[in-house]
C-alpha cells in the first residue's frame, strides 16, 4: 500500500501521543527480564532521527555490558549518593535516604550517552557562538529514545548522581566526548502516570502556565 505523504496526524493520534508523553516516567524499579533481541538497536535508531544543530548528530551511545564496568558505575553512584545525602539534614535527609534513585542492580540494559563536541559532521554550523548545542542535540535524541521505549512497554531511568569524569574513565571514551547521562532500560515493575518523586512527596509538578513569560 503506498505511503501517504505527508502523513496526516488526526485528533485520535494526537490524543494517543499525549498519552505517551504523560505515561513516560523516570523508572527506578525494574523486572529482570532481558530485552528482546534487536529492541535496543531499534530504540537507538529512532533516537538518531532527533534534530541536531547543523545536522551534526553528535550523540554517542555506549552499551555497557561488561560486569566490571557496571560494578564501577554502581560504586560511583553509591559514593556520589552518600555525598549528596550529606547535603540534607533532618526530615529532608530521612526522606532522601528513603528514595530509590537508581535501578542499576536490576535493569538488564545499561546505556551511557555522550556528546562529541569535536565532531566535524555538520561543519560546525550553528555551533560557533553556542558550542553547547551539541549537548542540547544529544538530549533531544535521549528524549526520543525515552518515548520510543515507553511505546514498547519499556521503562527508562536517568541516573544523574554520578561523577562524569569517573564515568568517562570507566568506559574509556575519547576525551572530546562529554558525558550527558547514564540510563537503565528494562521492563518496569509497574506503570504510573505520576512521577515517583511526586508520589513520594518530594516535589510536585507545576502547571505549564507558571513556566511561560511573555514580552
Amino acid at each position: 500500500m503506498p505511503r501517504e505523504f505527508p502523513p496526516e496526524f488526526d485528533a485520535a493520534f494526537r490524543a494517543r501521543l499525549r498519552d505517551l508523553f504523560c505515561w513516560r516516567r523516570d523508572v527506578r524499579r525494574f523486572r529482570g527480564d532481558a530485552l528482546p533481541l534487536g529492541v535496543l538497536e531499534r530504540l537507538i535508531d529512532i533516537a538518531c532521527t532527533a534534530p541536531s544543530v547543523g545536522l551534526s548528530q553528535p550523540w554517542r551511545f555506549v552499551v555497557v555490558e561488561d560486569a566490571t564496568r557496571r560494578q564501577a558505575i554502581l560504586a560511583n553512584f553509591e559514593a556520589a549518593n552518600a555525598e549528596a545525602l550529606g547535603a540534607y539534614s533532618g526530615e529532608r535527609a530521612q526522606r532522601y535516604a528513603a528514595l530509590k534513585l537508581a535501578g542499576l542492580r536490576e535493569a538488564p540494559c545499561h546505556l551511557a550517552v555522550f556528546a562529541d563536541r569535536d565532531t566535524s559532521v555538520g561543519h560546525a554550523l550553528g555551533r560557533r557562538t553556542m558550542p553547547e548545542t551539541a549537548e542540547y542535540s544529544t538530549v533531544t535524541a535521549i528524549f526520543s529514545l525515552w518515548l520510543a521505549a515507553r511505546a514498547e512497554g519499556l521503562g527508562v531511568g536517568w541516573v544523574s548522581i554520578l561523577d562524569p569524569t569517573a564515568i568517562a574513565a570507566a568506559l574509556e571514551v575519547p576525551a572530546a566526548w562529554r558525558f550527558i547521562g547514564y540510563f537503565c532500560i528494562g521492563y518496569p515493575e509497574a506503570a504510573d502516570d505520576c512521577p515517583e518523586l511526586e508520589r513520594a512527596g518530594w516535589e510536585q509538578r507545576r502547571p505549564a502556565a507558571e513556566s511561560i513569560v511573555r514580552r
